[in-house]
């Protein structure tokens, strides 16, 4: 694909990410990305089949954004304590940002596309797999006691995705992460008195 074509395609992409964000994907007209992109709608369909197309492109690059995000902050911390805390409050504070990618995860009228069962499916295994590779890095290190990794990080995975919605939808950083601590702290301590 030549260097014009590439850059033409960003400007569409980047048009159709503000207008999905805003108005929701199904909302979003073509017509719209067009206008907003500063492009003919033909010029659209030249570089998209459709509008599912440029949205599964978007929630993509916006989910490759937020493994990348994640796994450069777990690698600056030493401890797997502050890597699952690393992990947890990069997650959240870049799906604030990630608003197509949060839509596709949490909107239930989304899971009628094929594109975005596989894309959380995809999601869920890859969060999966990270919170595995923390714990048995507990538990090899002697940190952390754990019967079951797997239902260990599932039930993170779980419990974390209970706290999204409240903690995405919070202005206030210093409350996201006062949440995300003590939620850390039951973890660590849990909730039986010693």
């Amino acid at each position: 694909m030549a260097q014009l074509e590439k850059d033409v395609r960003e400007i569409i992409i980047e048009a159709a990410r503000n207008i999905f964000a805003r108005f929701g994907f199904r909302k979003t007209t073509m017509d719209e990305i067009a206008q907003a992109a500063l492009k003919a709608k033909s010029s659209i369909y030249h570089y998209f089949k459709s509008k599912d197309e440029i949205f599964r492109t978007i929630v993509e690059k916006e989910s490759r954004t937020l493994r990348e995000e994640i796994k450069k902050a777990i690698k600056q911390e030493d401890s797997p304590q502050k890597k699952l805390r690393a992990y947890v409050i990069t997650r959240m504070h870049t799906l604030q940002c990630l608003a197509n990618l949060y839509s596709a995860i949490k909107d239930e009228y989304l899971k009628q596309y094929g594109f975005i069962k596989k894309l959380r499916a995809n999601h869920n295994k890859e969060e999966i797999r990270i919170m595995k590779e923390i714990l048995k890095e507990g538990c090899d290190r002697g940190i952390f006691q754990i019967k079951d990794l797997d239902v260990t990080a599932i039930t993170i995975i779980t419990t974390l995705k209970g706290l999204e919605y409240s903690g995405i939808n919070e202005s206030d950083v210093s409350k996201t992460e006062k949440n995300i601590d003590s939620l850390l702290e039951i973890l660590f301590n849990g909730i039986v008195k010693r």
